[in-house]
């Protein structure tokens, strides 16, 4: 099968790759894409590759490709996520009702506003359906 993606390295990323490989310290996917790039310049098949480093055939094939495309920087980092995993509970409307309301009074007969009441207070308002004592915990958090 004929590569749609050739990795032609400089001297000067052949030296990055190695040094990365040789140092050891950065994170493991970082040291495996650097590998990955190193073989696939010596004209291994990502079959090859993918056995030498015991990953999945498309790992080589996606980091070469990400080399051609995107360059040097993309190819030994990870991929950035396009969208995130789970959107956010709270946007930024909903945070200002949070600090909003948590810098109201308390409900009667409390002394001050614990998460939970916090959260039931959202939800009463239909800020959100629903939400967690601890969303609102981290939301509150993020804030001080």
């Amino acid at each position: 099968m004929k590569k749609k993606y050739i990795v032609k390295l400089s001297s000067t990323e052949r030296k990055q790759l190695k040094e990365i490989i040789a140092k050891g310290k950065a994170p493991a996917y970082k040291i495996k894409h650097a590998n990955i790039l190193l073989k696939a310049d010596a004209a291994w098949t990502d079959e090859k590759i993918a056995q030498a480093f015991e990953c999945n055939v498309n790992t080589p094939r996606n980091v070469r490709q990400r080399f051609v495309e995107l360059g040097f920087e993309a190819a030994v980092e990870r991929k950035k996520q396009e969208t995130p995993s789970r959107e956010k509970i709270l946007d930024g409307k909903g945070e200002a009702h949070l600090i909003a309301i948590s810098c109201s009074q308390p409900p009667e007969g409390r002394a001050r506003w614990t998460l939970h009441l916090l959260a039931d207070k959202l939800i009463e308002l239909q800020v959100v359906d629903s939400v967690s004592y601890e969303t609102v915990r981290r939301t509150l958090k993020k804030m001080n």
